[in-house]
């Protein structure tokens, strides 16, 4: 569900302001989206000034980057293996920034950032 981040209509006494204006829609968020680990789908978004935001929502491949070898590949996600800003990522597969995920070419770190990059690149740590 979106949420309203607009100007209160109280005052700290507890007493009503005079609104000028109505609610806009630039004030309204959008809905609080994880990406998972599944198959692949993504969502659009339309932005302030027409701009747009691709958000991840599901994916099962990962772009792998070796920096010993200094090359770049396609992994397939497997799993979350740990995550330091949430452990209850790692319960429920959320792919995000600094994860540890297990693929088929071993343990990456997610180095991107899904739910505004649209994309999922990561390092690999092996």
């Amino acid at each position: 569900m979106a949420q309203w981040h607009g100007i209160s209509r109280r005052k700290p006494s507890g007493g009503r302001k005079v609104q000028a204006r109505s609610k806009r829609s630039t004030e309204i968020s959008s809905e609080k989206q994880m990406a998972l680990v599944g198959e692949p789908k993504r969502k659009i978004y339309r932005r302030t000034g027409g701009n747009t935001l691709v958000r991840v929502m599901a994916e099962n491949r990962v772009s792998i980057n070796n920096p010993k070898k200094g090359t770049t590949k396609i992994g397939t996600i497997h799993n979350v293996i740990e995550n330091e800003s949430d452990p209850n990522y790692v319960r429920r597969n959320i792919l995000v920034k600094g994860a540890v995920i297990e693929t088929d070419q071993g343990r990456v770190r997610i180095t991107s950032r899904p739910g505004k990059d649209g994309v999922i690149n990561g390092v690999l740590l092996d």
